[in-house]
């Protein structure tokens, strides 16, 4: 989606939830609706979802990545299923760059079977837990520790794009952060039977970024959260600027942004996704945060993942 996400997603007073409450209403309906008429498709090989139910940027895609890296060391074929965005080709590189096993088509149904038609053992939906035309096998939710569920209520009063009692769909979820006993009631109040697992993002190269002076840039489903861990590193962010999830900055923007960037002799720094969309546009000055997401119990998660298949 092509904005930045409102402060008061986070918040349940603000005159906003009153205004909008009656167009969530409407959205639900429409979601009930769609779960309702849509026919569900089984297919001949096991489908993970790997999807969320809060609005881009829980890390569905390292997440997607990061499994597939395992399933493969354990000499299984999987297949990443993407549907075709336009605006998503910076994780499209980075999916078949990582993994070499990205399946994309304009519709997950097709890349699916185009999945089966190339002998891949599974289907990992990288996103498409609200696609009730597939039958999935497993779903594994995503939550960021820093956002949870938001106000939980449903966009655009809020960022859930179902309610929390969706859960009940899920067989896991992965919290990225640290450890949340509140949240994790709460998902247990809804379903006794979910295992829930922790993540973290861990910089590789936080060296080089060190005693100096840096222009940061975001265009992810939540910015704040790489300012935020540049700022747990302690490094010295002299200018940041955010812009919407898979954002392709102009070349008036980024223009500015050098110019800015050599005019105080400041070094550019962004995330992997802003890099891998930017990185063909003769932008020698670009580095990026690389990082490692480290999944706590990780055989523990793999061999409940390998029980659904």
């Amino acid at each position: 989606m092509k904005f930045l996400k409102p402060k008061f997603w986070n918040t349940k007073n603000n005159i906003f939830l009153i205004i909008l409450w009656p167009i969530s209403i409407l959205f639900y309906f429409i979601i009930f609706l769609r779960r309702v008429c849509i026919r569900s498709n089984k297919f001949k090989i096991p489908v993970i979802c790997i999807g969320n139910i809060y609005v881009g940027g829980t890390g569905k895609t390292p997440l997607s990545i990061e499994i597939a890296k395992e399933l493969i060391i354990l000499n299984k074929r999987p297949a990443i299923i993407k549907k075709f965005y336009k605006n998503q080709k910076d994780e499209h590189s980075m999916i078949q760059e990582k993994t070499n096993c990205l399946v994309l088509e304009n519709n997950r149904i097709q890349a699916i079977k185009k999945a089966e038609r190339e002998n891949f053992e599974l289907a990992i939906l990288d996103d498409g837990f609200q696609d009730h035309t597939i039958q999935k096998d497993l779903n594994i939710l995503c939550f960021n520790n820093k956002q949870l569920a938001g106000n939980e209520l449903i966009f655009p009063a809020g960022p859930l794009r179902e309610g929390l009692n969706s859960l009940k769909k899920a067989q896991i979820i992965i919290i990225n952060g640290k450890k949340n006993e509140e949240f994790e009631k709460k998902i247990y109040n809804i379903s006794k039977n979910i295992k829930i697992f922790y993540s973290e993002y861990i910089p590789e190269n936080i060296e080089q970024f060190e005693n100096k002076n840096l222009y940061a840039f975001a265009g992810i489903g939540n910015p704040n959260n790489f300012f935020e861990l540049l700022s747990e590193y302690n490094l010295n962010v002299k200018k940041k600027i955010a812009f919407p999830d898979h954002y392709e900055l102009s070349d008036d923007e980024l223009d500015d942004i050098i110019e800015e960037s050599n005019k105080n002799n400041f070094e550019i720094i962004t995330t992997e996704k802003d890099f891998y969309r930017h990185k063909d546009r003769g932008f020698n000055k670009l580095k990026y945060l690389k990082i490692n997401l480290k999944i706590y119990e990780k055989n523990k998660l793999i061999n409940e993942i390998l029980k659904h298949l």
